[in-house]
């Protein structure tokens, strides 16, 4: 049986990440894979983590599955954190959540549950978006779109041209935004075009899909969620997909919940009994130790005040890294304009370089990024933040 496979290319960040690994040359830079790391190089373990993650062991009695939705005082810890504790919509009962396993597998849930719900649907995906969006929304057999998002030219979104493709689509479609800190762009809608889009959605009678992967990490807690919270508000229906990976560091412990707004209380719970049976069929039951350690961290103040004091220095490295790397490459790079890097939110920016120019810094100068040349801005810094600007000035 197994002969007749074929073997598959590596995905392309994954194995961007082994030929890191495996290339010995000590100057090697890696800006692909999308992990914070603080200005030693490493990705550390929050203080609040460290401290909720020994509470909640030495209260630990058993290692009983939990529930099929997953840990209930994780879920509504993090209904608060995405809505805001005094949304309307929990106020009206109109939110139900379910934990998966990390953003990916609540992503996944969503896509399933649109599925069961409207097979005919096509899902829209900006171009570009995160490579997995294709795989995790798509695999489910539905049909995938593209709609215009970033002008590379101008590193910026291209506005004008969402609008239009949007104005086009046919009622019952999904489209699926970024609430913060658009990978691989950096580039995010600004509250005034949160407000243009929602016209269109209501109009045009489509369902959002927001994928919050960043919370904290652009602006501010409250800041990254508005376009969530604006859309809760005033639209009937909602899916709202959010990650636990990069704003509590909790990585491996694959952390995330897909939450699902409606307008009526029955429709919820209608929904979640669906999404129940989902992730049964699935996975059958959610890990429950990354779970247990956000809601110990939301459920307690001085851990929370801990953890948003840490997530605000997480923040202003990586802002502060965009300066210096706008300003570094114009002092070595000086017929070249990034400073669009600057204005960006994130992680995650596209340096406008072509795939020969990416595998030109992979081979001979050992820096790595993927090939549409998004960097993790968190890679970088005083230890190799001039050795990466030489590069890239030596390959445009």
């Amino acid at each position: 049986m197994f002969e007749r496979l074929d073997t598959l290319p590596a995905d392309p960040i994954l194995g961007l990440m082994a030929i890191y690994r495996a290339d010995p040359d000590a100057k090697k830079v890696d800006l692909g894979v999308g992990v914070f790391k603080d200005a030693r190089g490493e990705t550390p373990v929050l203080a609040a983590v460290r401290k909720a993650e020994a509470a909640v062991l030495a209260r630990q009695t058993s290692k009983t599955y939990v529930a099929p939705a997953g840990n209930a005082a994780f879920n509504s810890a993090m209904e608060r954190q995405v809505f805001g504790a005094n949304h309307a919509v929990l106020a009206a009962d109109r939110v139900r959540s379910i934990q998966g396993p990390g953003g990916s597998g609540a992503l996944r849930l969503g896509s399933e549950l649109i599925r069961i719900a409207s097979p005919q649907a096509t899902v829209h995906v900006s171009l570009p978006s995160w490579a997995n969006h294709v795989p995790l929304l798509s695999n489910t057999g539905l049909k995938l779109a593209r709609y215009p998002y970033y002008d590379a030219g101008k590193g910026a979104i291209d506005f004008g041209a969402m609008c239009k493709a949007l104005e086009q689509l046919p009622a019952g479609d999904v489209v699926v935004l970024h609430a913060s800190c658009h990978n691989p762009t950096g580039a995010d809608l600004s509250q005034a075009q949160w407000q243009e889009l929602l016209p269109i959605f209501r109009r045009r009678g489509l369902l959002p899909y927001i994928d919050m992967a960043y919370q904290g990490l652009g602006t501010g807690l409250d800041e990254d969620a508005y376009g969530i919270r604006l859309f809760a508000a005033e639209l009937p229906e909602l899916l709202v997909a959010a990650s636990c990976s990069k704003n509590f560091g909790l990585y491996r412990e694959r952390v995330g919940v897909l939450h699902f707004v409606v307008d009526k209380p029955a429709v919820a719970l209608a929904a979640l009994s669906q999404e129940v049976r989902i992730a049964r069929s699935l996975y059958s039951m959610p890990p429950d130790h990354g779970a247990a350690i956000v809601a110990e961290i939301l459920g307690n103040d001085a851990l929370r005040a801990s953890w948003v004091q840490e997530l605000a220095t997480m923040r202003d490295r990586i802002n502060g890294l965009r300066r210096q790397v706008v300003a570094k490459l114009g002092e070595i790079a000086p017929g070249h304009d990034f400073s669009f890097i600057a204005k960006q939110q994130g992680m995650f920016s596209l340096l406008g370089l072509t795939v020969a120019q990416v595998t030109q810094l992979r081979t001979e100068h050992h820096v790595y990024m993927t090939d549409d040349s998004r960097i993790n801005i968190a890679g970088l810094g005083e230890h190799n933040l001039d050795y990466f600007a030489q590069s890239v000035a030596q390959v445009l």
